[in-house]
Formats: C-alpha cells, structure tokens, sequence
C-alpha cells in the first residue's frame, strides 16, 4: 500500500463531504488525513484527501468519485510536485525547570507559543508530516496534555493550478 494525496474540486453543497467519505468508507478504505476549504472561486470547495491504497482500487475510486453529481475535479498529487503542509497546536507541561528547554525547542522547529500558563505551554507549529512528528518526539519527554492536527493541505508546484485547466460545468 502507498499513500496517495488527492486534491478534489467540488461544489459547495450539503451532503457532499458524506458522500464522499461514504465512498472511501464502502471501499474499506480509512482516510488518514481529511482537510476542506473554501477555494479562490465562489460555490466550490477543496478537499485535499490523504488513502494508503494500491494503485488499481485508487482509480477505481476516483472513477467513482467522478462519476458524483458535486465532484468537479479530482487530481492526484505527487511528492515531488506539490507542497504539503499540516498544523500541529499541542499543550505541553511546563514547569519552572523545563519552560526554557521547551521554548528552546518551539524555536528550533520554527513553531510558535499561542498560550502560556502557570503549568502548560500550548505551541502551533506548521509543516510536513515528517517535521510536526519530529518536534512531538521532542516534546514527549516534557509531558504532552493534549494534541490537535489538522489534515494535510496540498497544492500543485508551480504557476499552474488544478482550477486552470476545463472544469465541468455544474
């Protein structure tokens, strides 16, 4: 199995997101990372859709996909194309002896401090999966409280955008 990212234009419309994540679900197939957004175009959205799959039951989802009245455009994207970036906020202990050690480490992995308490640091920290899940080894020892991650969010390297090429008409 290999994970695979896909970018999927829809309309902006109730019921889509459940149609779609039915779709993985009767498949059998569990969705790793699931992020959707408002995109540059009024009445459609983006959902960036993280699968570990193979490859042939993948394009037999996508046909399926297709095939959905609210799907306007579905594109796979590559690795090495694309850029991918998810958001971590996680609450660590902090005490008088480890606050220093762990703002050491917020700077280190270019993150950032969104709250400070008595007992707790909460951070924010951007990036690839493979960063986000180096600063929480990091961070472990300290006491992690609580941990929130979004989806990945991807789009296409270079000037050209899965919106330049002919969208279906709705």
């Amino acid at each position: 199995m290999t994970r695979h990212t896909l970018s999927v234009l829809v309309e902006d419309v109730p019921g889509v997101l459940a149609r779609i994540s039915g779709l993985f679900s009767r498949r059998g197939f569990n969705i790793e990372s699931l992020a959707v957004g408002p995109t540059e175009k009024a009445g459609i959205s983006r959902m960036t859709i993280v699968v570990s799959v193979a490859e042939l039951p993948l394009e037999q989802v996508t046909k399926q996909l297709n095939k959905l009245v609210n799907v306007i455009k579905i594109v796979e994207l590559e690795d090495d194309n694309s850029v991918q970036r998810e958001l971590i906020m996680v609450k660590v202990t902090a005490t008088t002896n480890t606050r220093s050690h762990i703002l050491e480490t917020v700077e280190l992995f270019r993150a950032k401090v969104v709250d400070v308490a008595p007992d707790a640091v909460t951070i924010e920290a951007t990036g690839s999966i493979g960063k986000l899940h180096a600063m929480l080894r990091v961070l472990e020892p300290f006491g992690i409280k609580e941990l929130v991650q979004s989806g990945a969010v991807a789009v296409s390297r270079g000037a050209k955008g899965i919106s330049d090429r002919q969208l279906r008409s709705a």
